[in-house]
């Protein structure tokens, strides 16, 4: 994904970007800016060239930044309509929120209203961070405010916006100190009829979760008393990140006790694999115990690393209702592709079923190069 991102901000691109200002503001340097836009654009990756682009672009627009926002308001394109899994297309504002974010913070209200528009059209979830800093409480009363606009995207901006640990940007360490200011915000979100907004609520809480476990479990706990189906999903979502943890606090949420009696037979796991290849195991849980319990049923894989050690990653199976001596068979496929994301090594990978947060061995693949 990143390096597809990389390559789509390429002189094409800043070519489009130059059209548009241009047709804005005809007394926009058209020429000039394409040639420092587009200058040594190549040797950067994918974050410096959008940075690259909107240094040009600061320096192309007039030094008056709300005359400055005026034309790039004039130059946008028509509203989002996708929400989720849109095309990469909208990656074209990205130098535009980068400018904002760098150039606006002493002019509060022209930048809220580029953000406005701009979240409509891509995302302002970054640029708007440096405002929560700089302009805490008056950042916080717009996010408010914007808890009942129309616009699904805008709703989300304030979810997504204030997330502590936001990918690709910095952490949000006051909020992270102390997460009441999110926390109201969410509360006004947690019920959003756009699955968009909920899911974004779902994660700023998991990310919650991860510096406050006790704070995302009573919160978790309170949504979920008489809770229609739509919040029970958003807070189960939330939970995800604490569950794969086994923090039994968080699996008490979704009904998930310590289990008792409960078995993991391994049915389907090959004993060698190499590098690339995808393995896909199988296995059998089985409650022996005299009392239905709710399992949630996760896999660990504890892959090597450079180092020689091996961390676990835990991959999502299935959440069962088992009853007195019933058993259910489960399965998940494990790549070993080399990925920009995540690099894999040779060695001895160990398997083992998470029910409930309790580990329960499989066997172990050894992985060759």
């Amino acid at each position: 994904m990143a390096d597809h991102l990389k390559s789509f901000f390429d002189a094409r691109l800043v070519e489009r970007l130059a059209a548009s200002l241009h047709a804005a503001a005809p007394s926009f340097p058209r020429a000039a800016f394409v040639r420092e836009a587009a200058k040594g654009l190549e040797s950067h990756e994918l974050m410096d060239r959008a940075r690259h682009i909107a240094g040009a672009l600061h320096r192309a627009l007039p030094q008056d930044y709300p005359e400055a926002v005026e034309v790039l308001l004039r130059s946008l394109g028509p509203r989002a309509e996708v929400t989720e899994g849109g095309a990469m297309a909208s990656f074209f504002y990205l130098p535009h929120t980068m400018y904002v974010a760098e150039h606006g913070l002493e002019h509060f209200e022209p930048s809220m209203r580029a953000q406005h528009a701009l979240t409509q059209r891509f995302t302002a979830e970054f640029s708007i961070r440096p405002y929560l800093e700089r302009h805490t409480a008056k950042t916080l009363g717009r996010l408010r405010e914007w808890t009942e606009d129309p616009s699904e995207h805008v709703r989300r901006l304030v979810s997504e916006g204030t997330r502590t640990r936001l990918p690709w940007a910095s952490r949000l360490r006051a909020f992270q100190k102390d997460p009441t200011p999110v926390l109201a915000l969410l509360e006004r979100l947690k019920d959003d009829p756009a699955l968009y907004v909920r899911r974004s609520v779902a994660n700023n809480l998991n990310d919650m979760g991860k510096d406050h476990p006790a704070l995302l479990v009573q919160v978790a706990t309170r949504w979920m008393k008489g809770a229609p189906p739509e919040r029970e999903w958003l807070v189960r979502h939330a939970l995800r990140s604490a569950i794969k943890r086994g923090e039994p606090a968080a699996l008490a949420v979704v009904g998930a006790r310590p289990p008792s009696g409960i078995e993991a037979r391994v049915t389907k796991l090959p004993r060698r694999a190499a590098l690339g290849d995808t393995v896909e195991v199988h296995f059998e849980v089985a409650n022996r115990s005299q009392q239905p319990q709710t399992l949630v049923v996760d896999l660990a894989v504890h892959f090597q690393k450079a180092n020689g050690e091996a961390k676990p990653k835990v991959f999502k199976v299935k959440e069962l209702l088992l009853g007195p001596g019933q058993a259910e068979t489960v399965g998940k496929r494990v790549s070993f592709a080399q990925l920009t994301t995540r690099k894999h090594y040779a060695g001895p990978h160990r398997f083992e079923a998470l029910v409930n947060g309790q580990g329960l061995p499989l066997g172990v693949v050894e992985v060759s190069g």
